[in-house]
This record gives structure tokens, sequence and C-alpha cells, in this order.
């Protein structure tokens, strides 16, 4: 089968397509056909080893798992023996946070992983892109943060992967919802539903006067001191990016009953729940993927470069095509 293989750290160029073995359920596994997997700040990050966090946890001299990719959907082509709940034709969307692997034709997963069946109303790209953003914007955002209807809340990064979702989880939830982008993000971020819309060109949120229960940088371009200021008495802080301030940040709030600072390696925290929930709210209308661009498989470094600038409108896709057609 056709995977991306990455066997040392670096630029998007160290992505490399090649022939692999195409892999074998175990007993508890599912073999996954992949039609589309994602890329987003997370797997450039794996790419590049940066920041430390990542070789402490994925391979310290080079990628402990050569093919890359966590966010994946398609269709089930073969279930191992003790499989229950899955089977052989069904359309699933998915992460695989433990051994990564998404940007191939074919992957392997438990059936006791984050993975689900794909609601019908989305496409297999829409279904990777739930993975990717509102994943993280629901971990922070209701367990992390645990948001409360009418309190107020700011994104900042609202019309990235993370911001879109975390905009209309926010909304969901009940809260009044302003979101942090550029001027020509404006009117998406508006449209998924914030009631205020500040552009970072124009206008620092910190220094307009305003207060929120809930900050949540989904893009790590801010931190905890510089918006301080701009929290409630017992304001919250949330960062997507594990940086050394915000670990120190957190350690030093940590007990305080008043402003904290919070970090959280929201992949690590998946589960099926939170994909059966996102399922449903998919399924109801009640949150949709933004999806900016499309590469295919063979022009993951075109991805990976386009990525890593930190503009895209939502989610960047990776669509895998079968040689097979089937």
């Amino acid at each position: 089968m056709k995977a991306i293989v990455c066997t040392t750290y670096g630029p998007p160029e160290v992505l490399q397509l090649q022939e692999v073995e195409k892999p074998t359920p175990k007993d508890n596994e599912v073999l996954i056909k992949v039609h589309a997997a994602i890329v987003g700040p997370a797997d450039c990050a794996f790419r590049k080893g940066v920041p430390f966090i990542v070789k402490i946890l994925y391979g310290f001299k080079k990628p402990k798992y050569s093919i890359m990719g966590v966010e994946l959907a398609g269709e089930i082509e073969a279930v191992g023996k003790d499989v229950k709940s899955l089977k052989i034709g069904d359309q699933v969307f998915g992460m695989s946070v433990d051994t990564f692997g998404a940007y191939a034709e074919y992957k392997c997963l438990p059936e006791d992983k984050p993975l689900v069946t794909k609601p019908a109303n989305l496409t297999y790209e829409e279904a990777a892109g739930v993975c990717d953003g509102a994943t993280t914007a629901l971990t922070f955002l209701r367990d992390k943060a645990q948001l409360q209807r009418g309190q107020k809340v700011l994104i900042n990064g609202a019309s990235g992967s993370v911001g879109t979702f975390a905009v209309q989880l926010a909304k969901y939830f009940g809260a009044e919802v302003t979101g942090v982008c550029s001027t020509t993000n404006l009117e998406l971020v508006k449209s998924l539903g914030a009631d205020k819309a500040i552009d970072y060109t124009k206008d620092d949120f910190t220094k307009t006067g305003q207060t929120y229960d809930v900050i949540f940088d989904a893009v790590g371009k801010s931190s905890f001191s510089r918006c301080k200021g701009s929290l409630t008495q017992k304001g919250v802080y949330l960062s997507t990016v594990p940086t050394l301030s915000i670990v120190i940040e957190m350690l030093w709030t940590w007990k305080s009953k008043g402003k904290k600072a919070i970090f959280a390696a929201a992949g690590l925290e998946q589960n099926k729940e939170n994909l059966n929930f996102l399922k449903g709210l998919a399924e109801e209308g009640q949150i949709k993927s933004i999806i900016d661009r499309r590469y295919p498989l063979e022009q993951i470094v075109e991805a990976h470069r386009y990525a890593e600038k930190g503009h895209k409108k939502g989610n960047v896709v990776i669509t895998v095509g079968h040689r097979d057609k089937s």
C-alpha cells in the first residue's frame, strides 16, 4: 500500500511517499480503508519534533512511528475475530493517537479506541475534520473550563480548525462568544455563531476593557500573563500549545481560588464517548467542519507547508485515493 513515511525530524520534505506492507488486523482490531486524513498544527509539530515534549513522547532521536497522521475517516475492510461493535462495510471516523498511521491507504485500530461510525450526513473529509478540531475544543471548553450557560468566552484563533469548532460548541453550551481572527475571516467566524468578532490586525482584545469567564487561546499566540487582566475574578485561560510558560503558569495557579491557566494534551484524552457526542451534534447540524484546502496523499509536503503557515481556515484535508477504486 501507499503511505507517507517519516524517518527523521525536519521540514515538510522529510515526508516521503513509499510502498509499505498492508497491515493485517489483530483479533481485537479492524482494518480501515482510509479515505481522508488531516494536517494540522499538531501534525507539523510531530514532524518537526518541536516543542521538545514531542520527542519525549514520540521518539528522542527520530519519530517512534514512521507513518504519521492521527485523524482519519474511511471504511472497514476487515475485522479481527473478537471485534463485536463494528463490521465490514461500516463507514467510520476516529483517531490513532497512540501509534499514528493515518497517512496511508490502510490503518488498523483496536475496536476500543476512539473510533465510531460516521454520520450519514457527513463526507469522509468532514468527519475527519470533526476528529481534529472538535475533539480538542470539546475537551478544553466542556471538561477543563466547565463552560456554563451565560458565561462569556473569548476564542483566540477562531477561524482555525480548533477555533471554528470552539465557536460552535461554545454557542451550543449557551455561552456568549467573542471570536478573534484576521480581517478576511470575520464573516466566517460570525457565520459560525460568534456574537462578536475582533479583528486582531486592528484591535488588541486585551486592551478593550472587556472581561471574560474563559479565554481559549486555540493557536497558542497569547499567554496567561497577557490575558490575566481580561479574565473575570475566577476566569480561566486555556492554551492548546505546551509552552514552558503555560506549564509554569499552570503550576503557579493550580491551587488558586482565582484566575487559572490550563493546558491539556487533548488528543490523549479522547474516547468513544466524546466522538459519539460530537457525532450526535453533527447529525443534528449543531456543528460543521470548515475545510480550507484538500490535497491528495501524494501532495503531503505541500499540505504541510500550507498548514504550518498558520493562516488556514478550519481544516486541511488529505484525500486518500485507492488504486482498486472500490
